[in-house]
Parts: structure tokens; sequence; C-alpha cells
């Protein structure tokens, strides 16, 4: 709740006066500066600090230092981006538009979770990859509309391949070629029959996707979704040891409960969410990565930060509890500088205090030092947060459990092209077409930008008919969940664990059963 992921808004720059996008919505009492100002030496970080007041509660003096000190717009590193203002928990991006938990990316568009990928859309949860569309998880060049299928290229509405090429409609199956419904072609035979389906038609892939995933249900999946592990467990876990119910994560050694972990190395950590990058003897935070070591109960903390705690974006520094919007600081509480030895004894104090004096919100829950921060901390509302992803909740149960809610705006635009006017083929559509304003059925208006128009061309698929946001939510709701039930093997009838509940209707094998049928 504590990560506002991707509902960006305009909004104006505190300190220059300038126009930004932001994750803070323009009318919260936030100081917000824009990237430029921020991550610039025109302002000093440590001009904003409270003294430390034994006679107030610790969470709510953080929550006045909130309102005194300045965040960054948007979770990026600013310094490593080139043409990509409209990407959030993101670094080293260039040309690139609407991605949101990404790094080393250039000119992809409206991703999740991707690393090193290139000249791609509408992708979650893939890396190292190029010239991809509408996929989840996997590797390689050419992946459409397909799901977990590394080290491959050139495959269409496939699941489960790996190491395949020239492939449509696949399931299971290892190292093949020119193979459609898993059935084998000439490869003259695939070409032809491939050309002949019209896939630059919008009318033909909403018949192959109305199909598609009942074919796919008819083949056995495996318990896990991972490869490369050792004694780890949970859901998409690879090249981990040690892992015990993470989600979403890679390179993990010695971790427990962490999840969306997708840059190496990580080791030592327990209950994190996000990143990684270097992260050692970590636990209980969110967004940490670039070499940090020893952070507890933070949000936001990167690049080589040492011993923080309970503190928010807190870059290059080290020594600091109860801080926020640091740069290059050290022995600091209330973003207040100290000597080595003030520092220690006030710290003693604080997480005494705690004890004696924890935070209890509207609900009762009370927190001491050991914990996370207080939800009243979030600098979001709830439905502006990551959390609405795997957790949707209606207004009522938000504001029942004590959550903050903001009224979604609607959007003052007018539809200058209908949905049933957008011609079916890519083939037919024109370059200016970036200028027509779509009306999604939800409601939300979107446009077709030029690096994705130039995408879909290139790779013969037709302008989607969702605005992103659905697009999002399409591709949400074909991944596994992070919860995990006990079963049987489909097969052997072996205990498993798995994300697969067992009412669910997909057959299930455990390890060595699904090896055997797709070896």
């Amino acid at each position: 709740m504590f990560r506002n992921e991707r509902t960006l808004y305009k909004g104006i720059c505190t300190l220059c006066k300038q126009s930004m996008i932001s994750i803070f919505n323009p009318e919260s009492l936030y100081k917000v500066f824009c990237s430029k100002c921020w991550w610039g030496d025109s302002w000093d970080c440590g001009d904003y600090y409270l003294d430390y007041d034994p006679n107030k509660n610790f969470f709510e003096q953080m929550k006045e230092l909130q309102l005194k000190a300045p965040f960054m717009d948007k979770v990026v590193s600013y310094l490593k981006l080139v043409n990509s203002d409209y990407i959030n928990h993101a670094s080293t991006c260039k040309n690139c538009y609407l991605i949101f938990n990404a790094d080393d990316c250039e000119n992809v568009y409206y991703s999740n979770t991707v690393v090193n990928v290139k000249d791609s859309s509408d992708c979650f949860m893939m890396n190292n990859t190029q010239l991809s569309y509408g996929s989840i998880g996997g590797d390689g060049s050419g992946i459409y509309f397909s799901e977990n299928c590394p080290e491959s290229i050139n495959v269409w509405y496939s699941k489960d391949c790996v190491g395949c090429n020239d492939c449509f409609g696949c399931v299971n199956l290892r190292k093949k070629s020119f193979h459609i419904f898993n059935e084998p072609y000439s490869r003259e035979e695939y070409n032809k029959k491939i050309s002949e389906m019209g896939l630059d038609k919008h009318s033909v892939n909403i018949e192959i996707q109305s199909m598609i995933y009942d074919f796919w249900n008819k083949f056995p999946r495996k318990y896990i979704y991972g490869r490369m592990n050792n004694n780890s467990s949970g859901e998409y876990i690879y090249s981990s040891k040690n892992a015990k119910d993470c989600y979403q994560a890679v390179c993990m050694e010695d971790a427990a409960y962490c999840q969306f972990i997708t840059m190496p190395s990580f080791r030592d950590c327990y209950d994190i969410s996000e990143w990684g990058n270097g992260a050692e003897l970590c636990i209980d935070d969110v967004t940490i990565g670039e070499g940090v070591n020893d952070v507890k109960y933070s949000f936001g903390i990167w690049n080589n930060c040492r011993n923080i705690e309970y503190s928010m974006f807190v870059i290059n520094s080290s020594n600091c509890f109860g801080c926020m919007n640091l740069r290059k600081k050290e022995y600091c509480i209330l973003n207040k500088q100290y000597s080595k030895e003030e520092y220690f004894a006030l710290r003693e104090k604080i997480i005494d205090d705690l004890e004696k004096n924890p935070y209890i919100d509207s609900k009762g829950r009370v927190w001491k030092y050991g914990e996370f921060m207080p939800y009243d901390l979030s600098l979001f509302a709830y439905n502006e947060s990551f959390a609405t992803q795997y957790f949707s909740l209606t207004k009522e149960e938000i504001e029942s459990a004590g959550f903050k809610y903001i009224e979604p705006k609607k959007s003052e635009y007018k539809a200058t092209i209908t949905l049933e006017d957008i011609p079916d083929s890519i083939k037919d559509v024109e370059d200016d077409f970036i200028k027509e304003i779509l009306k999604c059925d939800c409601g939300k208006f979107y446009r077709i930008v030029v690096g994705e128009l130039q995408l879909l061309k290139r790779f013969g698929i037709p302008v989607p008919r969702f605005c992103p946001d659905c697009r999002q939510d399409h591709r949400m709701k074909r991944l596994n969940s992070p919860f995990f039930y006990n079963r049987t093997c489909d097969k052997c009838g072996i205990d498993i664990k798995t994300s697969y509940a067992p009412d669910r209707p997909e057959i299930v094998y455990c390890e060595k059963c699904y090896q055997q049928e797709v070896m």
C-alpha cells in the first residue's frame, strides 16, 4: 500500500514551478519537486528536519516531517533516463512510455516488471527480450501473446514452451520448430499457414483468443513456475537457492516471503517487496536496491545505503532513522544531523519510547519498534497503490479497513473515432492515426503513440481496442496468484504446494511427472 506504481498525475514542481508528471495527487499537501530539481544542487535536503520530541509518538512526528521535506516526483533514477518521462519505479531506460518496475529497457511501451527488454510493448515479467508483444514471462525474441516461453524465437499464442522457434498455439514443447497447435510442419508449410491466418486483423486475433486458453488447459501444468532453483518454493521463482514462499523473484539466496525481486543479487533478506540488485541483510521493506545493506522497515531506499530504519526515499546514505527525502547523509534522525555518539544514544531512546508509547491507528492496530511503518504513513490512497492489482477492494471496504480512498477524476476528452471504425487490419492504419482519441469500454480515453504504432506495424499486430489500464488488468488475470495451496499431483497423487487452488480446472503435475510429460 506504500507503492503507487501506475497512478500518474500532471502537477507543478514546488521549487521551479514547471509542469511535471508525478505519482502525487496535485491536491495533496506534500511538497513535490520535479526530477531535475530533486536530483539537482539548488536545494539542501538537510534544511528540512525536526527535533525529536519525546512527548509525541515517533510516527506522528514522521507524519509531520512528510509535510515538510520535499518528495521526488517519481521513483526513478532520473540521471539514467533518456526521453522517458512517463515511467515509474524504473532506471536506465531510453525512449520508454508507461512502463513500470523496469530496468535497462529501450523503446518499450505499456509494460511491467521488465528488465533488459527492447522494442516491445504490453509485456509483463519479461527479461532479455526484444521485438515482443502481449506476453507474460520468458525471454527471447518475437514472442507474441504467449506465456512463459523462455529461450524462444518467433512464437505466437504459445504456453510453457522452452527453446522453441517458429511455433503457433503450442504447449509444453521443448526445442521444437515449425509447429502449429503442437503438430509439426515443414518450414514451407508452416510459413504458408501462418501467412494465411491474417494475424494483422483484429477480428482474427479475437477469434484466436476466444479459444486459445481452453486449448492450453488441455495440457498439464507444472505445480510451480520456476527454473534453476535449489530448495525454493513459491511462484515465478528463478535461479534461486533457499528461497521460501516467494513470488515473482529471481536470483535470491537465503530469502523468505519476498516478492517482485527483479535483479540479482539478493541475499539474506526477509519480507521484501520489489527490486533487489545487490540488496543484503534487509527485512520488512518496500522498493530497495542498488547495493543496500541492513535496511529495516523502510520504503524507497537505494544506491549503497547502509543501516537505514523507518525511512522513505533515502539515497546513498547511512545510519538514518525516521528520515525521508535525503541524499548523501549520515547519522540523521528525522532528517536532523547528529554526531555518531548522539545518533546511537537517541536511536535507543526512540526505540524505548516506541515500546512504551506505540502508535495506535483509528482501528486500534498497534505499531511498536520491529514492524513496518503504520499504513497512516503511506503517501497514497489505497486505490492509488499497487495493492489494488492483487487485492481489489470497493470504496466501502477500503474505508471500513481504515485506509484512504480517493475519488477518481473523469477524463474530459472526446473520442474522435469509435472502436468499430478502427481498421480491422494494421495494414490499413495510416501514420496519422496517432492523432485519434479512442475510448475504451471502461470509459477511459487513450491514444496510440508514435513508437507504439511503429511497433504494431513492424509486428503486423492490429491496434488494441482496450486502454493501457484494461490491458494490464487482462494480463493480471492471466497470472497465477501469490497464494499457495496444498493439493495433490493430478497424475501420481503426491502432495504438492502450489498457487493452483484445488478447485481450479487446470491439470497440475508435480515436478517429476511434468518432466516425464514434456521431455
